[in-house]
């Protein structure tokens, strides 16, 4: 009994060095086939949450037309500042303030006042999230001096097709918003619920400004602004790349898009042999008492394949990238009377 009790096989108490890699390779196949899925579903509440904050900013304009009988003015300025190289007016972002929740903030800032002027304030660092679509990932601020300075938005306003602003005869674009507008529901021809607000743009968007004037011919290639000689606002550091990251700033390269090209659009620039996909305007707001301001600043988000747009009657709208042209124009005028192309959308 004692022989076969020494005798006894021991039973097995591990892994072989085979089970253990079969294991973690099943392992990693499963969390190769579940990653996708999580991915997917977390982009889903991201955007879920996007369009909730785009209606949140739709409910904002409105409050803001109840209080004050038209809707916000993208920019405010005169010929004198612009001929003397103006200042910096405030965006639709920041009249929106006391609407979205921010009244604190507002009280602590004078629109009337070069928003340059009043950093010390600490508001115009102050993280604007109602302003942030939650699939961005360039949500921090830009700093100044080594302090916080300003921080970026992803929802810009509608400024029209081309043109933006003649400082000479005072003639805006044909979107939404516009320099010194005092818009009412009425001169909306086309319909609060033909036309957009507001559409995604992201953070830290390469551009190009103040170049020649390009005229008032609407380009027809994206491919117009390559080699443009100009100033460029954009590089390999994320940093040099400021577009759409002043959220005070009321000029349309930060604050606003353009109808110009269809959503998502490559809009090819080289630089030191780099080639960018960049946003235009030909001269910032306010800046100049004879140069009109043209712009192809174009909607983009980190939603495969669509943007959403934000309507002025405060409905959110996902749309494709490969959106028909003329329907994207035409939803972008308020007053183009093209209702029949709109039906399309």
């Amino acid at each position: 009994m004692g022989a076969n009790l020494h005798g006894r096989v021991r039973g097995r108490t591990a892994f072989s060095l085979v089970e253990l890699l079969v294991v973690i390779g099943v392992i990693g196949i499963l969390v190769a086939l579940l990653l996708p899925a999580v991915q997917s579903a977390r982009e889903a509440a991201r955007r879920t949450q996007c369009r909730s904050r785009m209606r949140q900013i739709g409910i904002a304009l409105h409050n803001y037309l109840d209080v004050n009988s038209v809707f916000p003015p993208s920019f405010c300025t005169t010929p004198e500042e612009n001929a003397a190289g103006g200042g910096a007016s405030w965006s639709i972002h920041g009249r929106l303030l006391p609407y979205i929740e921010q009244a604190a903030a507002f009280n602590q800032v004078d629109l009337s006042v070069d928003w340059h002027v009043q950093v010390s304030s600490g508001v115009t660092a102050m993280k604007q999230a109602l302003y942030l679509c939650p699939s961005d990932p360039n949500d921090h601020y830009r700093t100044l001096g080594g302090l916080p300075y300003v921080r970026p938005i992803t929802y810009g306003f509608n400024m029209g097709t081309w043109l933006v602003y003649d400082p000479v005869s005072g003639a805006i674009g044909n979107g939404a918003f516009g320099v010194n507008s005092k818009f009412r529901p009425a001169d909306f021809v086309d319909g609060l619920s033909h036309t957009m607000a507001a559409a995604e743009v992201k953070a830290y968007q390469p551009y190009l400004r103040n170049t020649a004037d390009p005229g008032a011919l609407q380009p027809s290639s994206p491919s117009t602004f390559d080699g443009m000689p100009g100033d460029t606002r954009m590089g390999p550091d994320l940093t040099l790349n400021t577009g759409h990251t002043v959220w005070p700033d009321g000029r349309v390269h930060h604050a606003g898009f353009t109808t110009l090209f269809s959503p998502s659009t490559v809009v090819p620039y080289d630089l030191g042999g780099t080639t960018y996909s960049i946003d235009y305007t030909s001269q910032q707001e306010g800046k100049s008492g004879t140069q009109p301001t043209y712009a192809a600043i174009t909607a983009r988000s980190y939603h495969e394949g669509m943007v959403h747009v934000l309507m002025m009657d405060g409905s959110v709208q996902g749309i494709s990238e490969n959106i028909d042209l003329n329907v994207w124009r035409a939803i972008g005028t308020r007053a183009g009377q093209e209702l029949e192309s709109n039906s399309a959308f």
